[in-house]
């Protein structure tokens, strides 16, 4: 049966669990696993810019043995020149994994529901789930299990706290979600259909981050994104600082999954302070991802 990566939902905390574990296993000793996915190949098929998601699958892939080849839509005709169906079937003769990132997560779906060969996402108009899913391992690493933790969000709800409320019903962690009213408001039917038993939206920092053990932010604007002026205007008051900072534990961490537009949602004290993990968030991206394709093949 071909599995595929496309949401967090879609997997069993017993499944996530697998992947982290080995995601940690391949940290410790990375020479040891040189071979793992040797004479494997793996399509990239981006859509949209992107450094961390690109570096980490391609260098991650090539360090456990495996190929990578980037493939430009228009140089392939994707949905252009034949069937999408039938490209799929062409690359599955090469490929033996294929990682999509786009704007439209329905075509991921879609995709998927064909079966030729396993489709990861590599982020979507929707979600994120390999970003969400290598957090969780770093604030593992640095704070202990994600089931003890309470997480603090602050910004936009957009496609990298979609992964994140699904990882919390997964793991059964706190999330607080310090949103604007309006984005609330706007996004009111699908936070409803969400059933969310353990986030809770609040539309002040403070009361969002008292007391969390991590706090996260992403960029006001996603890519292509409309409307940035006046979405930057309604976000303005929901700044990651030093005074957001204080009201979270001592030992609480922060987190951004990067690219981080400076002194807009993040000031430069606390992307640079003591209690950044951002680099080391960008670092565990490529375990994670080994991890998953090695799931995907393997398991």
């Amino acid at each position: 049966m071909i599995k595929h990566f496309i949401d967090l939902d879609s997997f069993r905390k017993k499944e996530l669990r697998q992947i982290l574990s080995f995601a940690q296993i391949i940290k410790k000793n990375p020479l040891k696993y040189s071979s793992l996915l040797k004479s494997k190949s793996l399509g990239l098929l981006f859509e949209k810019q992107s450094t961390r998601t690109r570096l980490s699958f391609s260098i991650g892939m090539q360090k456990i043995g495996g190929h990578v080849i980037e493939l430009n839509k228009n140089d392939v005709g994707f949905e252009s020149r034949e069937t999408t169906k039938d490209l799929l079937k062409t690359m599955s003769q090469y490929f033996d994994l294929l990682i999509i990132r786009n704007d439209d997560h329905n075509k991921l779906l879609e995709l998927a529901s064909l079966n030729i060969l396993p489709i990861i996402n590599g982020l979507s108009n929707y979600s994120h789930p390999c970003q969400i899913l290598s957090d969780i391992f770093t604030i593992e690493e640095t704070l202990g299990k994600i089931e003890n933790q309470t997480i603090a969000w602050v910004g936009d709800l957009n496609n990298v706290l979609i992964s994140l409320l699904q990882a919390a019903e997964i793991f059964n962690f706190k999330l607080k979600i310090a949103v604007p009213e309006s984005i609330l408001i706007s996004n009111h039917k699908m936070i409803k259909k969400m059933n969310l038993r353990y986030s809770k939206f609040f539309t002040q920092i403070s009361k969002a981050v008292k007391d969390t053990n991590c706090v996260m932010t992403d960029v006001w604007v996603s890519m292509g994104e409309k409307n940035s002026k006046s979405k930057k205007i309604i976000l303005q008051d929901f700044q990651v600082n030093d005074q957001v900072m204080q009201y979270a534990k001592k030992n609480a961490i922060f987190m951004h999954c990067l690219p981080a537009h400076r002194n807009e949602e993040v000031t430069d004290s606390v992307i640079d302070g003591k209690q950044s993990k951002v680099w080391q968030q960008a670092q565990n991206r490529m375990y994670v991802q080994q991890s998953i394709l090695n799931f995907l093949l393997k398991s």
